[in-house]
């Protein structure tokens, strides 16, 4: 899978998680999600990680999963990244 192919994936599983009314074209890397979203909270977050790890098949270990990971759209990706 392509970084391209990730960045749209964790895009539309974050609109589709937090229902956004964005398209994933207009999801910009630099969205900060950590206080910035009000949707974005801590069951978000768990359905979240539980639909990265089942779409991407990898299990994200609690040490892992830091405020540093949630803090914008960019960040999530590249965590994502790192792991696929």
């Amino acid at each position: 899978m392509s970084n391209k192919d990730i960045s749209n994936s964790i895009k539309q599983l974050l609109i589709d998680t937090l229902s956004l009314d964005l398209a994933v074209a207009d999801m910009e890397d630099e969205l900060l999600l950590l206080g910035n979203i009000p949707e974005f909270d801590s069951m978000a977050i768990v359905s979240i990680i539980t639909a990265i790890e089942e779409d991407f098949h990898f299990q994200a270990d609690d040490d892992d999963l830091s405020a540093e990971v949630f803090e914008s759209v960019a960040s999530l990706i590249q965590f994502v990244e790192s792991r696929a």
